[in-house]
């Protein structure tokens, strides 16, 4: 039989479960998914700063209008800050006004995907698919032809400029 104690603690157990889930981003990131570049956190925290290594591996996310990045408008390829994995190309790149860079597509084969119930809402969360670093979210809001704004924080990135041609 259950007494009203034993269903306030199952109640309780059961509200937990989504906060815990949100403290433990790296168990919830594997969800199953295997990645080519897999290293240690000791071994993240060696190639990344701080602030990267608590987005990309963390989930973190950084101030809007903080990211150079945003405002970066040569031709080149944004790669991962983790592991050099080109992600996307200045081409698709445009001013969303939302204080990260964003863009309206990335390299083919470059971001996975996967829903994110944090922060008590669903978004789809995309992350660098050969390091599984976390780079931002996809909103339906972006411009023509796909309609999608990859909001990416800057911190996520390393941008290569294009060479000059003679």
């Amino acid at each position: 039989m259950i007494n009203r104690r034993v269903f306030l603690l199952a109640g309780s157990a059961f509200a937990a479960v989504p906060i815990i889930q949100s403290l433990t981003p790296l168990a919830r990131a594997a969800g199953g998914e295997s990645f080519e570049i897999v290293r240690s956190d000791e071994e993240w925290r060696a190639v990344l700063t701080d602030d990267q290594y608590r987005i990309l591996r963390h989930e973190d996310t950084e101030r809007p209008f903080t990211s150079a990045l945003n405002n970066e408008k040569r031709k080149g390829i944004f790669q991962c800050a983790g592991c050099a994995l080109p992600l996307y190309s200045s081409e698709a790149k445009y001013d969303s006004g939302t204080g990260w860079p964003s863009f309206w597509q990335s390299l083919p084969g470059a971001v996975a995907t996967r829903e994110d119930t944090s922060l008590s809402m669903t978004r789809t969360e995309c992350h660098c698919r050969r390091c599984g670093g976390h780079l931002g979210h996809i909103f339906d809001d972006g411009p023509p032809p796909t309609g999608k704004r990859h909001c990416i924080n800057g911190l996520a990135l390393a941008f290569v400029p294009a060479a000059k041609s003679s």
